[in-house]
């Protein structure tokens, strides 16, 4: 990757109702062109490698920790918080939150996977507030996504999706699994919790390996980690991702005039090239970039040279 990861000249923790505190930081060049950088998961939290798609001389970069997760507080991880105040609808107004605060009056929206999802809604609800989209391995947030994922992608990797379906009660394996998972994390017993944030993060973790030389991700290793990805994750695709079904494309018409480049892997069979392929021909302004060797994530060859050269096109507009 050609930028160093980002050293922060800015940081803080924002109030934004409902006993949450978002954690925010900025770095790169604070007169660059802003940049709002939306972390995928839900659950996953930024971190430094983000910012190297990202020329520091010419951008300021902001990044956020959505709620529940990263350093933002209360985390998810804890079983007693209450994740009913943990919505799409939410995320949208903390990041129209983080703008105002920090006296931004327009940024580019750049994003990957869930990224990819709730920047593209912002982007939908706040155009005037929108210079452009960037967004990779990118996904719609439907109900089908969900069952692709949960269920269809059983048939790319047979053994561990039996493993993964047989994580729950026998009654639960007809139904929605990540209903059925959502109410293993909340388990009285941590025991219970545990293996299940263990058995959904195994499957998440084999999905998306789909390129040669894929390796698990260091993350899931950590328990914290875990516990906070599966219940975010699980809470947002069992209440399909609390968006009107389609919603991504139904409203793609407010980004009229929003120029945006859409990255996506052709083995990303995680999240399948015909969503953007749909969503780019609703969308005149867009620019679908499809990378041959590449996988879900920033994994394969030519992905993140694609998405820095899309930033970087960006950069002195």
């Amino acid at each position: 990757m050609v930028y160093p990861p980002m050293r922060a000249h800015a940081e803080g923790m924002l109030d934004v109702g409902d006993g949450h505190r978002v954690f925010w930081q900025v770095g790169g060049n604070p007169g660059g062109k802003p940049v709002v950088v939306v972390h995928g998961g839900p659950g996953s939290g930024c971190t430094p490698g983000w910012a190297r798609y990202l020329d520091p001389e010419r951008y300021r970069i902001v990044f956020l920790d959505q709620r529940g997760c990263g350093r933002s507080t209360p985390s998810a991880g804890d079983v007693s918080v209450d994740l009913s105040t943990n919505t799409t609808d939410h995320l949208v107004a903390d990041m129209e939150r983080l703008r105002v605060h920090l006296g931004v009056s327009r940024w580019l929206v750049f994003g990957a996977s869930w990224g990819s999802v709730l920047g593209l809604v912002y982007a939908q609800r706040h155009p005037e507030r929108v210079s452009e989209v960037v967004v990779f391995s990118v996904t719609l947030g439907t109900r089908r996504d969900v069952d692709w994922i949960c269920r269809d992608m059983g048939r790319v990797f047979p053994a561990e999706w039996a493993r993964f379906r047989d994580g729950v009660p026998v009654a639960d394996r007809a139904g929605c699994l990540a209903d059925a998972y959502a109410r293993l994390l909340a388990d009285p017993d941590p025991v219970v919790r545990e293996r299940a944030a263990r058995d959904w993060c195994a499957w998440e973790d084999t999905h998306v390996g789909t390129v040669p030389g894929h390796r698990p991700d260091p993350r899931y290793a950590d328990p914290v980690f875990r516990m906070v990805f599966a219940r975010l994750v699980t809470h947002y695709w069992r209440h399909g991702c609390f968006l009107a079904e389609d919603e991504v494309v139904r409203d793609a018409g407010r980004l009229a005039g929003v120029p945006g480049v859409l990255v996506h892997g052709r083995l990303d069979v995680s999240t399948p090239a015909d969503g953007p392929w749909r969503l780019a021909q609703v969308w005149p302004e867009a620019r679908l970039v499809l990378v041959d060797a590449a996988g879900h994530g920033g994994s394969g060859p030519g992905m993140a040279e694609t998405v820095t050269a899309a930033l970087d096109g960006f950069a002195s507009t």
